[in-house]
């Protein structure tokens, strides 16, 4: 095959690396939409709500996007493996697009997040179908060296993004439009490039499959889930056992049960078929996913509140703190996918990876309010070198197993999966952190209110001593106070979100040992150095 610039497969043949890489242009453009706009967005949001004047319900932006990009990551993979990959990526990222256009210029928080669900409808097939294209056109033997690239795509993102985020945030207006409408309009040129990049490289044959669609199985799914994601959005809101919260729960678990009995009945037309978790290596890797989402977010997102309440940096500058994760991310992800590719061999990579990210949370546990930046930076390097090595080698195993027929429904489930647990991840660990913080915080004013030098700040900030004596307390929903504050006063402070911070990570590092201990049940099968393409002619010349 001739080396073009555009990466044209015919059934059976096997793409030169320069038309993979071609090939990889387009998806990277279109991961690299989904994860810049995460994090840009989580940077910006409270400026966001402030502008639209709704703090108070502003967590729905978030919930919405959250929903539609959970719910439709299955049917994404399901779709693909009926209808192509392309027409679904390209619709991908037509709607993130369109999502991405109307939330910039949305006009209220409720107008926001409607919008938001629209990108989340793009969101849920843009990392998905990247990973199952990926799968299409290498084999597994060589197909981790290039996931270090997703990897490095998604590491940029977690570092531009808070950057970004704060920036515009920052900015009164730009190019005579409002600074944060950029937060999201910044998506648009990106998402045009992208289109243009798929609609031209990504060539790739496929042949129709005449399935029934499991529309039952969606609106299962969506009963099941929506109540669920929503519960542990807004859980700590309104209290885990209040009525509301409660039937969440009950409407959650029937439609969960519904799902499975309309998969079922739907058999290999289903939705997620249930005879893939016969597969012992679907089925474990998945639950592995599921426990690392939980460890992964729960660390993710407590890092950047430690350094932007405890070390008091601005999400700019946590944003850049964050890059020694985004180093072990990258350099993990490549050496592994390196060694794989040469011997075939990739369970080890998971067991270390699992080690690793267990060993970081629970050296994360032991930081507080005195800890040197340099040694939490170490810290989260060690953090990214385990993520790096799990992550993309259990998508490789995932998809080794899996039959070209159901590529789309694999790897979208192990994507599925791992971003339910970490909005259980991230739900459990944020109500963890501010159950206790309020008491760790009481007990460190209380230690503190016994040293000289704690009273003399008092007796010189009286109104701040008045609000303490009055029992009214401080508002910890917003740290702003602690800026200006005296920091022999804000000392308690510090030190109690430290511990409280420091609790969650200790809990992140047991939820990891149980992932680490299920890695080591992990089969371990050779390598196929077929492609997706060319596991589909050998199947169906043999048909033949």
């Amino acid at each position: 095959m001739s080396q073009t610039t555009e990466a044209t497969a015919t059934p059976g043949s096997s793409l030169t690396h320069r038309q993979i890489m071609t090939v990889l242009s387009g998806l990277m453009l279109g991961m690299f939409l989904a994860a810049l706009d995460q994090m840009i967005v989580a940077s910006a949001m409270k400026t966001i709500a402030d502008q639209l004047h709704g703090q108070t319900v502003q967590a729905w932006a978030t919930t919405a996007y959250l929903i539609t990009a959970t719910i439709t990551t299955p049917l994404y993979g399901k779709l693909s493996d009926i209808y192509g990959r392309k027409p679904m990526y390209l619709a991908a990222i037509s709607l993130f697009l369109i999502g991405s256009l109307l939330a910039g210029i949305a006009t209220s928080i409720y107008e926001l997040a409607a919008f938001r669900a629209v990108q989340g409808l793009g969101a849920g097939g843009l990392m998905s179908l990247a990973f199952a294209i990926l799968a299409d056109i290498t084999s597994p033997r060589e197909r981790s060296r290039y996931s270090a690239y997703f990897m490095a795509v998604f590491g940029a993102a977690s570092v531009l993004g808070p950057v970004v985020g704060g920036l515009f945030a920052g900015l009164d207006s730009f190019l005579g439009i409002t600074g944060w409408r950029w937060v999201f309009l910044v998506n648009v040129p990106i998402a045009l490039i992208a289109l243009v990049v798929v609609a031209r490289v990504l060539n790739i044959p496929h042949k129709r499959v005449n399935h029934r669609i499991d529309f039952g199985g969606a609106i299962a799914l969506t009963v099941g889930l929506v109540p669920l994601l929503v519960v542990a959005e807004q859980g700590r809101e309104w209290g885990w056992a209040s009525p509301i919260s409660i039937a969440m729960y009950v409407i959650g678990v029937l439609g969960v049960v519904a799902f499975v009995w309309v998969e079922r009945r739907m058999g290999d037309e289903a939705l997620l078929p249930l005879r893939l978790f016969r597969y012992q290596t679907f089925a474990l890797g998945n639950a592995i996913y599921f426990v690392l989402g939980i460890g992964m977010f729960g660390g993710m997102v407590s890092i950047p509140l430690y350094l932007q309440i405890v070390k008091g940096v601005s999400p700019t500058v946590a944003g850049l703190m964050l890059l020694p994760i985004t180093v072990g991310i990258t350099l993990a992800t490549t050496i592994a996918g390196r060694v794989t590719s040469r011997t075939g061999r990739y369970k080890i990579f998971p067991i270390i990876g699992s080690a690793l990210l267990t060993l970081a949370l629970f050296l994360l546990s032991g930081i507080g309010t005195d800890t040197p930046n340099w040694l939490v930076m170490i810290y989260m390097f060690v953090m990214g070198a385990g993520l790096g090595q799990c992550m993309q080698t259990l998508m490789l195993a995932i998809q080794n197993e899996s039959e070209p027929r159901d590529m789309g429904v694999t790897t979208a489930s192990a994507t599925f999966f791992r971003q339910i647990g970490g909005t259980v991840g991230t739900a459990v660990f944020l109500s963890i952190l501010f159950s206790t913080v309020g008491d760790k915080i009481a007990s460190s004013l209380r230690a503190a209110l016994q040293t000289d030098a704690f009273n003399t700040a008092l007796r010189q900030n009286p109104e701040f001593a008045q609000t303490l004596q009055n029992g009214a307390g401080v508002d910890i929903n917003n740290t702003e106070f602690l800026n200006t504050l005296d920091p022999v006063l804000a000392r308690p402070f510090l030190d109690g979100f430290s511990s409280a911070i420091s609790l969650v990570f200790l809990t992140g590092g047991i939820v990891m040992i149980v992932a680490t201990v299920l890695v080591w049940f992990l089969r371990e099968k050779p390598l196929s150095t077929r492609s997706g393409l060319e596991r589909v002619a050998d199947a169906e010349a043999i048909a033949v």
